[in-house]
């Protein structure tokens, strides 16, 4: 294991569609974009931002605050960001979130997609791809989802790659404004090791693919 080293240089993974890397500064227009664009899909299933904290889809110096908080965060191991891109097209994020080491070796995966791509197969290649790095880079030994009951599209990201689903936690976190149930899933270490080679043939390595919703 070589805790702490990326894959690549600069943190820059890839899956067989998707290219995953750290935002930076010159994402700013992409990233508005998107985010703008599918609002109504994207805010429902996040936080309300806090009364008075500004909004980074509007300011260009917010969002460069927001990546520098994120390298700070890979800098000291706690987090690892990252924006999705299909053939240098920015489609979304995903992130390793709340990374705990001594006896929990534990971190949690966050993601969301643009809709105008969602069902494609991205978003769980991305998944794939974080695992691989969480597992064979961080030398982390399990990794965990929340995602509300109502949101299928999740859901389906979590199945298609085989999170294992281990009960629904009620008010699990606040929403959108409201305190919401979340349905638990992980992956672990072992796992991983388990599904490797399937892994790698069906999200990872070039060839036609076989997981394509």
């Amino acid at each position: 294991m070589s805790w702490g080293v990326p894959r690549s240089s600069g943190l820059e993974l890839a899956g067989r569609r998707v290219v995953l890397r750290p935002l930076a500064v010159a994402d700013f227009e992409a990233w508005r974009e998107v985010r703008h664009r599918a609002r109504e899909w994207l805010v429902k299933w996040e936080p309300k931002p806090l009364p008075g904290q500004p909004d980074a889809t509007y300011d260009r110096r917010v969002f460069a605050a927001r990546c520098g908080a994120r390298e700070r965060e890979r800098q000291l191991g706690t987090g690892y960001g990252f924006g999705v891109f299909v053939r240098s097209r920015f489609v979304g994020e995903i992130n390793l979130s709340s990374v705990q080491r001594g006896p929990f070796q534990n971190a949690y995966i966050g993601y969301w997609i643009d809709e105008a791509v969602a069902g494609q197969g991205y978003t769980p290649e991305a998944v794939v791809v974080v695992c691989r790095f969480a597992f064979e880079d961080l030398g982390l030994h399990r990794l965990q989802a929340a995602i509300i009951p109502r949101n299928r599209p999740s859901h389906r990201v979590a199945d298609k790659v085989g999170l294992r689903n281990e009960g629904t936690a009620l008010r699990y976190l606040e929403i959108n404004g409201e305190w919401e149930d979340h349905v638990r899933y992980a992956i672990t270490a072992e796992d991983w090791v388990e599904r490797r080679e399937t892994y790698l043939r069906e999200w990872i390595h070039p060839g036609p693919s076989t997981c394509p919703g």
